[in-house]
């Protein structure tokens, strides 16, 4: 049978709970994108496009963008996911000509090594 005083059960106590929060630390540093992004969006008629570019190149490369098209004000709940492209080895991305005219806005989702973005908002005319 093992017995603790009592300033030694605290002592383990602490040395547990600052173990716990070092590793805690650690995952959450992890975890957390650190490398910035930036998507743009163009428009020439009703093809959308755009490109991603970043410091590290590993956030410009095969990333999703999807592209929103904008109903009333943006970010307002209405907005209607429209398309989406995985950008090349250069960060460009393409969606084709949709035929559809409206404002439209991209958002590149977060990585576990880069951070997400959106573009300004655009308009597409036929």
């Amino acid at each position: 049978m093992i017995t603790f005083t009592r300033t030694a059960a605290i002592s383990l106590l602490g040395l547990a709970s600052a173990a716990g929060l070092a590793i805690g630390t650690a995952a959450t540093a992890t975890a957390a994108p650190t490398v910035a992004s930036t998507v743009t969006i163009q428009a020439q008629g009703t093809d959308l496009f755009g490109n991603v570019s970043s410091a590290n190149p590993v956030c410009e490369a095969d990333r999703k963008v999807i592209v929103f098209k904008q109903v009333g004000t943006r970010g307002g709940g209405d907005d209607i996911r429209f398309a989406s492209d995985t950008t090349d080895d250069d960060g460009d991305w393409n969606t084709g000509n949709t035929g559809t005219a409206g404002k439209f806005y991209a958002k590149v989702k977060r990585t576990d090594l880069c951070k997400a973005d959106f573009s300004p908002t655009i308009r597409a005319t036929r």
